[in-house]
């Protein structure tokens, strides 16, 4: 079956000679997950941090049907291109000075993921790479450091994605953070509302799937003595990700979705627990009808409740502080923190159309 006509690589996707000869630029962050295709595109602040001055998103569901094939359907893959030559596309738009563009599970996961991320390199002329689940923890961990508190001696960081979940133990000493441990169950919100149908929400469905994660994230915790360093204090439990920011937005009964009043909230276990009963007693039909949740995510928010509901059942806490933030606040840090270690970076320059981003 021979590709359909936008699958093909044009030279109108390439920076313009004169947004490459410009001085100053934002930096671009992509990040093409399981569920969702995301850029952020920012640029640094006078006082050392970010403005964010443009972003996208679009549900393209890349693992769609993976668990079952092990491969990427060729519908996935389109959609997910479609909404990369998008990005590509706003790209165009300003002077940039880097871009990073990166995929996670589905395509580590998938047979024919290296093939698919070759196959939109040279669609979209983007950077596209495959990350290693470290590499992802350590992203997350990158954006979310910035909440810790001068108290804050460790940090336990779950984010919880739509092919699998990263739990990252951190280490905070002189203000400078540091990855201690990571582990990345492959269970996240897509892949188990696919394995289990509509399990979750059954009562015995949810309690199940809380308890093979317990049994994973307890394997870990022998490991470094979490649950022990968090009784002796100094330990903050931080969420990213679509599950911990929905919860917030239930406990605080917002009538639509707020970024700024969810970023960086400290959320009492308690309130979040009773948010995580209200969206249960809901339903599938309710989910799809409520401000903070909709009909794209609605299959998703149970799967992700049972993982933190693991969590908090393996590390009690008494309060989770909420991060609207993750890889692409991360690269888009990483690239500013290696740009001001160097007294210059070139900026894109103008190139033939079979030349990637770089």
């Amino acid at each position: 079956m021979s590709d359909p006509v936008f699958l093909r690589a044009s030279p109108a996707l390439r920076p313009s000679p004169s947004a490459a000869g410009q001085s100053g630029g934002a930096f671009a962050a992509i990040d093409l997950g399981t569920n969702n295709c995301r850029l952020l595109v920012g640029a640094p602040t006078a006082a050392g941090g970010l403005k964010v001055v443009d972003s996208y998103s679009r549900v393209v569901r890349l693992g769609e049907g993976l668990a079952a094939t092990g491969q990427l359907s060729e519908d996935a893959m389109d959609r997910a291109i479609v909404a990369l030559q998008a990005c590509a596309q706003k790209l165009l738009r300003r002077p940039l000075r880097r871009v990073l563009a990166v995929a996670t599970e589905a395509c580590r996961q998938a047979a024919n993921g290296a093939a698919f991320v070759a196959r939109a390199r040279e669609a979209t002329g983007l950077p596209l790479r495959i990350i290693p689940a470290r590499e992802e923890a350590e992203l997350a961990m990158e954006s979310c450091t910035p909440l810790l508190r001068p108290g804050d001696r460790r940090a336990l960081l779950f984010d919880i994605g739509g092919g699998s979940t990263e739990i990252a133990w951190i280490r905070r000493e002189g203000g400078t953070a540091s990855l201690i441990g990571y582990i990345s169950l492959p269970l996240g919100v897509v892949t188990l509302a696919e394995r289990a149908g509509l399990c979750c929400f059954t009562r015995q469905g949810f309690e199940s799937v809380v308890d093979e994660v317990a049994e994973a994230l307890r394997r870990f915790d022998s490991v470094h003595c979490i649950g022990q360093e968090m009784r002796s204090g100094g330990v903050r439990l931080m969420g990213t990700s679509g599950t911990v920011t929905t919860l917030a937005g239930v406990a605080l009964a917002l009538p639509r979705y707020s970024r700024p009043l969810i970023d960086g909230r400290v959320l009492d276990c308690e309130d979040a627990d009773q948010a995580l009963r209200d969206l249960f007693a809901l339903g599938r039909e309710g989910l799809r009808t409520h401000p903070c949740v909709g009909p794209e995510r609605a299959d998703f928010v149970l799967p992700g409740c049972a993982i933190y509901a693991a969590i908090r059942r393996v590390w009690p806490s008494s309060c989770v502080t909420v991060a609207d933030r993750g890889l692409r606040e991360g690269m888009l840090q990483r690239m500013m923190r290696e740009e001001g270690s160097r007294s210059r970076r070139p900026h894109f320059t103008a190139r033939h159309a079979d030349q990637p981003f770089s």
